[in-house]
């Protein structure tokens, strides 16, 4: 399963709880574009209406500027393919106070597309310096692991 799209900041920025993985409605051009590994998911979160979720904000440059329609948005919704009982268990998270919804990354599968879909909570200022002097720590030891 090579990753196409990854938010590697989300790691940082975010403290995951869970993890779904989504099937994602695309154009064709958009398919191309994605596995091209081009887009970003920057910015990006998913809502739960109607019964149905929605990837928000999630940026797809059209594969070949002049083959694409005039009025083709890169940020448009884009419906996420999940199960009922996924889909209600998403419902109830997102109404649920401090809680977000973000997708991490998009990846093939066979010949589909996939997204993966984590609960997150933000991180606070003081969570993101810890994970930074955690980072430096081991980048020392490893330093002095390898000086030996």
């Amino acid at each position: 399963m090579p990753t196409l799209i990854d938010y590697k900041k989300a790691y940082f920025n975010y403290e995951i709880l869970e993890k779904f993985e989504a099937g994602i409605e695309l154009l064709g051009f958009e398919v191309k574009s994605i596995k091209k590994s081009q887009g970003s998911l920057e910015g990006s979160y998913v809502i739960v209406r109607g019964g149905e979720a929605y990837a928000m904000n999630m940026f797809i440059p059209p594969y070949q500027e002049n083959n694409t329609p005039k009025d083709y948005d890169p940020r448009r919704n884009r419906r996420l393919i999940l199960g009922r009982t996924e889909i209600a268990k998403l419902a109830d998270i997102e109404a649920g106070k401090g809680l977000t919804i973000v997708p991490i990354s998009v990846y093939n599968k066979g010949n589909l597309i996939k997204v993966s879909v984590a609960v997150v909570r933000g991180k606070k200022k003081y969570d993101k310096r810890e994970t930074i002097k955690k980072r430096e720590t081991e980048r020392t030891v490893r330093r002095e692991f390898v000086d030996r």
